[in-house]
This record gives C-alpha cells, sequence and structure tokens, in this order.
C-alpha cells in the first residue's frame, strides 16, 4: 500500500492595463448613482514592465509566489489605475512559476530505514494496536522524533490498517516521511510493483542510468496511480521517495509539479487573485464565498409591491423588470435587501450575496451587479 502527499503550490495574481490590451481587459458599465469599477485583467508583458527593474517579475514576466504576487500586482494596479474610485475592485489573473526544490543530501539507506516494534505502536497516546492509518504515522513521528532537523528523511516499516482498504490485520507497508517546513509530511514512496514496471525490480533500486529519464519514469507511475490521480490539482507537488543504489544504497526524493496533465519538474500556471482600492489605495482581498442571485419575476413582483424608493419607480420597475438611473443607490439597496430577506431567511456570515438585475442604460438592459454581505444582524452593501 502506498501513501501520497503532495504540498499545495501558492499562488498569486496579475493583469495587464485596459488601454494597453483591451482584449484582455475588461471594466464593467457603472452601477446606476455609482462611481467604483468592476476590472477584470489578464496581465500582459507590457503590465509586468511596470514594475521596477528590480523586481525579478518585470523580466521573468510571472510571479514565483503568493506575496510577490500580490504586492506586485498591487503596485502595477496603482500604476496603471490611479484615479478609479475608492470601492473598486479588480480580478487580476497572472502567471505562477512553480519550480519545486528539496534540499535533502544524499543519506546512507541505512541510516533512514526503520522498522517499528510492538513497543513503537504504543509511544502513540491513547494507541492499542500493533498498526497505523497515515494519520496516526503522522501523529505518532513528533513521539519517536521529538528533535528532528530540518529535511529529515525516514524510511519507516510499518503495519498499515485502513478500514475497508486493508485486511483486518493490517499489511505491512514501506512509507516515507519528511520533516519539511516545520512539520511531517508522509511522501509518495515507489512500491516494489513500480520498481519493478521500471525494470529494476530485481533490487528494488534505481542506478545512475535512470537518472535522466526519471521525471518522465514517475510521470507514468504517478498518473498510473488513482490515489493520487484522482484528488491531484494543478500546481500541485509531489514529492517522490525512492531508493538509489551508487556503490551503497541511498533514499532519495525527486520533487514533481503537476501542469494539469503530466507531472514535471518546473510549470507555469494561471491564477487569479482579487484586489480592492479602499482609502486610496489597491491591496489584496481574501475572496469570499459568492452567492449569485438573478432576479425573478417573482423578486421583481415583491419589489414593486415594497415601501422603497418612490411610487411611481415601483410601478415602472413592475411594468418592465428594469432599473432606470432614477433608482439611487440608496434606493436600489433597499430594493434588493427586500429580496435578500425574502428569499434568503438564514443567510451565511462573511459571504458575498450577488445580486443581477437589469439597469437601463441608453435605451438598453445592461445586467449589473450588487454585492451585500450578511453580518450577522442586517444586510450590508459592499461598495
Amino acid at each position: 500500500m502506498k501513501k501520497i502527499n503532495y504540498l499545495l503550490a501558492f499562488v498569486a495574481l496579475a493583469f495587464t492595463a485596459c488601454q494597453k490590451e483591451p482584449a484582455l481587459h475588461s471594466v464593467l458599465p457603472l452601477a446606476p448613482g455609482s462611481t467604483y469599477q468592476v476590472l477584470t485583467l489578464t496581465l500582459q508583458k507590457s503590465d509586468y514592465q511596470e514594475l521596477p527593474s528590480s523586481n525579478y517579475a518585470s523580466t521573468a514576466l510571472s510571479f514565483k509566489n503568493g506575496t510577490d504576487a500580490q504586492n506586485g500586482i498591487a503596485a502595477i494596479l496603482t500604476s496603471e489605475y490611479p484615479n478609479v474610485a475608492n470601492g473598486s475592485t479588480a480580478a487580476v489573473t497572472y502567471n505562477q512559476s512553480i519550480t519545486p526544490t528539496l534540499s535533502v543530501a544524499d543519506s546512507l539507506y541505512a541510516d533512514d530505514a526503520y522498522t517499528l516494534t510492538s513497543a513503537d505502536y504504543l509511544l502513540l497516546p491513547g494507541n492499542k494496536y500493533t498498526d497505523f492509518s497515515v494519520a496516526q504515522l503522522l501523529s505518532w513521528l513528533p513521539y519517536k522524533y521529538p528533535t528532528p532537523v530540518a529535511n529529515q528523511l525516514n524510511v519507516l516499516t510499518y503495519n498499515f490498517y485502513q478500514s475497508s482498504v486493508t485486511p483486518s490485520a493490517g499489511t505491512v507497508t514501506v512509507g516515507s516521511a519528511l520533516y519539511l517546513n516545520n512539520a511531517w509530511q508522509y511522501l509518495y514512496t515507489l512500491s516494489a510493483a513500480q520498481y519493478t514496471t521500471l525494470g529494476r525490480g530485481v533490487n528494488g533500486e534505481i542506478v545512475a542510468a535512470d537518472n535522466a529519464s526519471l521525471p518522465q519514469s514517475f510521470n507514468v507511475l504517478l498518473k498510473a496511480d488513482p490515489t493520487i490521480s484522482d484528488t491531484i490539482k494543478t500546481g500541485d507537488v509531489v514529492y517522490v521517495s525512492y531508493k538509489y543504489y551508487a556503490s551503497k544504497a541511498y533514499q532519495r526524493v525527486l520533487p514533481l509539479v503537476y501542469n494539469g496533465t503530466n507531472y514535471v519538474t518546473s510549470t507555469t500556471i494561471t491564477q487569479t487573485l482579487n484586489f480592492k482600492k479602499t482609502n486610496g489605495t489597491w491591496a489584496y482581498v481574501q475572496p469570499l464565498p459568492v452567492i449569485s442571485h438573478t432576479l425573478t419575476t417573482a423578486d421583481i413582483t415583491l419589489i414593486s409591491n415594497s415601501t422603497v424608493a418612490t411610487a411611481a419607480l415601483r410601478t415602472n420597475v413592475g411594468s418592465y423588470g428594469d432599473f432606470s438611473s432614477s433608482w439611487t443607490p440608496g434606493y436600489l439597496d433597499a430594493a434588493f435587501i427586500v429580496v435578500l430577506q425574502a428569499d434568503y431567511p438564514t443567510p451565511v456570515i462573511n459571504t458575498i450575496y450577488e445580486v443581477v438585475y437589469k439597469a437601463y442604460v441608453n435605451s438598453s438592459d445592461v445586467n449589473t451587479i450588487a454585492s451585500f454581505q450578511w453580518n450577522g444582524t442586517a444586510w450590508v452593501a459592499q461598495q
């Protein structure tokens, strides 16, 4: 039985200037009576070049991590959209370069390998059995190795048990544990059958002649393994642990990143982050869950029969189903809150509710969005 562990690669976002790349930049029409804008941007070369030359992304045309992207994109927005009103938002798509590396020195297999004893299982508080699930093994490691060093690698032979997967008595399994970024990680460890697939089944070891083709060989193995292919996501990193022979036996780890199709040593993916201008400053904002609600005929009737706005406006919206420019932001907010109160009697805190309505602009209807949050006691419009 083998188990995988992959780390999520951090992502960030980017965009392009609307005046430079109109096909890749869009600005929704202003909601009636509002001044803020909703921007959708995809960063292009000209956008990255807005950054100072000291920022690597200005020439690499991609960011390496989320923090760099958040800071870099905020600077780009400040440069290209300095005059949009507070409350404006930007959904920015950017390039994220992922090249996973791991500083694990070749260590002798004999020094890394350990077979658990009956007494070892009892080190885990509350455990009475001589088998572990993967979760139990990870919980056990700090008791067995209380002072691990960075990138410490251990190859553990233990009795693995998982309900509906293994026999009730468990099955003897070889797994690898790596102390990475101050936490134990359970790695994807090559099985005896996989060494056989690679033509190394006699000794169960990779050799120097295999080095050049290892990424491609491991890619084939990972793609054929449903325990990983069923859950892997683009940008995820898989750490493959394998036995290597060069005069002596060693244990090595090769990190690979999933590019959406294959497992490779490096890749570039696109990601999107959200920004908002508040008090004159563009800054990254955590995306919140969004519930989209398009006004129905019943909703329009509810508004027309309510007491919001003026009688004339209510009659007009009841007849035509759209909102003219005479509907002020305050009138609109009140009307949509009437709908939200009726349609969402038990709203969820920290969730954005987007009301999609028809605004009558220049003799035609334009789908427009108004956003609200329930703060626990009241609906609050998001400007």
